[in-house]
């Protein structure tokens, strides 16, 4: 079965659950910090609104581990969402209960609700059928426009799914599955691989799943320690996970049998205290002195990492060079950032808070193709071509 999208779904007349991602950051006066998730979700938001749908919105703050916490109540999310889309914006009080029952049954067309954060009941991480259950009795329809969201197994994105007959993804669901599923299919070659970050662990699988698929991985960040230790190279202090030297190793000999070349750093910065104002410096090669830790990729690395991204068609990138919000710690994932935003005929995709966080810090984001807005998700999805919450609306 395929996906269907919301263009495609009866809305006039319908109430429609809309699972979106407004898993915001909010300042100490209880603001929204950053408002990009919440402008990503208005096109499906305004197509359901055009044709005289009533809307409920269902998403999760923070992590409540299931008690209310009202730090992370969605009432700054429905105040800005009122002001973008120039009409009424309610909060219920609850997300399931007969007191949500009753405000939705009296909702005239064109309304919009946000119910209230879906993780103050424990149910809702647990997947429980009958929170499923309570939840799709709000709605006539069902969409998943929250991809941030769908690599878990929960009930507004898994369990509420099969109570519905009319279903589907909204437009920030289809497009992130369109530009992922275009590195996974067939990428225009030469396709690099940039991946940073802090442990190896994280991206172990979706560096195995782009072996047979990516010319060039590049790796930086302190997970690039671990994969150069695994090799004989001295990293002083830095990061590195010892229990996947073995994993490390393997990975790199694989790598070699498949003819993709694996660039890791050629020398470092390093510094003897990751702090405001230490001195750091440049080693000379990929060794790091004992007494010191990385911190970011040095000048030579950067040279050839610019010149392996400048031969690309394609480019995916997850994660930084280094400890890129500490200035000068900074220079390796903004030198990186400028090669890909630099390339006008490539196809480029970035994923993950960091990724995206280096982007905005270096005005570069409307350089890239595509920006993923879920870090975990987009990984999941390229590690195995699919996610629970896109699996549940097929089946």
């Amino acid at each position: 079965m395929t996906l269907k999208t919301i263009d495609q779904l009866p809305l006039t007349h319908k109430r429609v659950l809309i699972r979106v991602d407004f898993n915001v950051p909010l300042t100490p006066e209880q603001k929204v910090g950053d408002a990009t998730r919440i402008r990503e979700a208005l096109p499906t938001i305004q197509h359901a609104l055009a044709q005289g749908a009533t809307i409920l919105l269902a998403s999760h703050l923070g992590r409540p581990r299931g008690t209310v916490k009202p730090a992370l109540s969605l009432k700054p999310v429905a105040a800005l969402l009122q002001e973008l889309l120039g009409r009424p914006v309610s909060l219920a009080p609850n997300c399931v209960g007969p007191t949500v029952e009753r405000q939705i049954d009296q909702l005239p067309a064109g309304a919009v609700v946000v119910l209230e954060n879906l993780r103050f009941h424990s149910e809702e991480e647990a997947n429980d059928p009958a929170f499923s259950r309570a939840l799709a009795g709000l709605a006539d329809v069902y969409v998943n426009d929250a991809f941030g969201s769908s690599h878990r197994s929960h009930a507004s994105v898994v369990g509420v799914v099969q109570h519905f007959e009319d279903k589907g993804v909204g437009f920030l669901v289809r497009r992130e599955v369109e530009a992922l599923s275009s590195l996974l299919s067939a990428p225009d070659r030469p396709f690099v691989a940039i991946l940073g970050g802090a442990k190896v662990s994280d991206k172990i699988g979706l560096i195995h799943s782009l072996l047979p698929r990516a010319d060039d991985i590049i790796i930086g960040g302190a997970m690039a320690y671990t994969l150069l230790q695994a090799q004989g190279v001295r990293t002083g202090r830095s990061l590195v996970e010892p229990e996947k030297f073995d994993e490390a190793k393997s990975l790199l000999q694989e790598a070699q049998k498949q003819g993709v070349t694996i660039h890791l750093p050629q020398d470092h910065i390093v510094t003897a205290e990751l702090t405001a104002g230490a001195t750091a410096t440049a080693t000379a090669g990929a060794d790091i002195p004992d007494a010191q830790l990385g911190v970011d990729i040095g000048p030579h690395s950067i040279v050839a990492f610019q010149a392996v991204v400048q031969s690309a068609r394609t480019v995916l990138w997850n994660g930084p060079m280094g400890v890129f919000e500490m200035s000068p710690y900074d220079r390796g994932t903004r030198s990186v950032a400028e090669a890909v935003a630099s390339l006008s005929s490539c196809f480029s995709v970035a994923g993950g808070g960091d990724t995206v966080a280096a982007l905005s810090q270096a005005n570069l984001a409307d350089h890239i193709s595509h920006i993923s807005t879920g870090g975990g998700a987009s990984l999941a999805f390229l590690e195995s071509g699919d996610l629970p919450g896109l699996a549940a609306l097929r089946s």
